[in-house]
């Protein structure tokens, strides 16, 4: 929850950082995260930059909204030297299968026709090949553990679209194409 990140970081002798991202609709905005005293291990929480709080009631559309601000904070502790990330997954806004997230960090995702796709929920059935040439080179380095206090699939009945769409803003149609571009994107 809230604040998981700042009590992790103060009780790691560590900091917390300031940086601009851009939300969930793409609107920028100040996000932190904390990097322990060891400078190496960072710990974030998904919802400081991609997070539910930060959206009107009527803009909640999972089908519009991205990671991608998510993945700039990882870009920026990456910068700072950090390897080893903890990030709390939890109060997100997104249901883009972290398209937005790796975005951000170089991955390029494409189209039939070659064209680059926005991370967001409505891009995950279109996309037909994912171009790892960019890729942050510190990523390959890293280690990631996800922190999350449930235990769901990533797709079908029980999975991500179907659980957590609605609280988003998905209404029954976009449940059925966020979950059938989850499944493909996962095949991909």
């Amino acid at each position: 929850g809230e604040g998981t990140a700042e009590a992790l970081t103060k009780a790691n002798n560590g900091f917390m950082h300031s940086v601009q991202v851009h939300g969930p609709l793409g609107k920028e905005l100040t996000a932190q995260f904390g990097v322990y005293g060891d400078g190496k291990s960072a710990v974030l929480e998904m919802s400081s930059a991609s997070g539910l709080p930060l959206l009107k009631e009527e803009e909640r559309n999972p089908m519009l909204t991205s990671t991608y601000g998510t993945g700039e904070i990882i870009a920026d502790a990456l910068h700072r030297g950090c390897r080893k990330f903890l990030a709390g997954i939890g109060g997100s806004a997104t249901n883009d299968a972290g398209m937005g997230m790796l975005s951000a960090l170089g991955y390029r995702f494409l189209d039939s026709e070659g064209n680059v796709l926005e991370g967001k929920g409505e891009s995950l059935a279109k996309v037909r090949s994912i171009d790892d040439s960019s890729v942050e080179k510190y990523l390959l380095e890293s280690e990631f553990i996800i922190a999350c206090d449930v235990d769901s699939p990533f797709c079908g009945r029980e999975g991500a679209a179907y659980v957590y769409g609605p609280q988003k803003g998905a209404t029954p149609e976009m449940i059925e194409a966020l979950d059938a571009g989850m499944k493909h994107f996962a095949e991909l």
